[in-house]
């Protein structure tokens, strides 16, 4: 069975990797996740080179179908983000 990696599991990498006591390697991993949100929040893309792009995307209202009960409702327009892996990562990952 695969692992989901965690946040706490990247503050312990950076803190064993680049030596950092755990307390400042949570306030970067929340410091970069606060950056991408306030970019992504503002309109802007966010891509991190040879890893790939987070873009917001707008979804238009559309009906979609209660599994349950098979009757149609209309799924409220939102927005979402989507993330589009680099080649680089694509070619790894083969």
């Amino acid at each position: 069975m695969n692992k989901t990696l965690t946040r706490n599991d990247l503050i312990d990498a950076i803190s064993d990797k680049v030596g950092l006591p755990l307390n400042e390697s949570s306030d970067m991993i929340e410091n970069i996740f606060d950056f991408i949100l306030n970019e992504l929040e503002s309109g802007n893309d966010v891509k991190i080179s040879s890893f790939g792009t987070f873009k917001v995307k707008n979804k238009n209202q559309r009906m979609g179908r209660n599994p349950k009960t098979g009757v149609d409702v209309p799924i409220k327009p939102r927005n979402v983000v989507s993330f589009y892996s680099s080649n680089i990562l694509k070619s790894k990952l083969k």
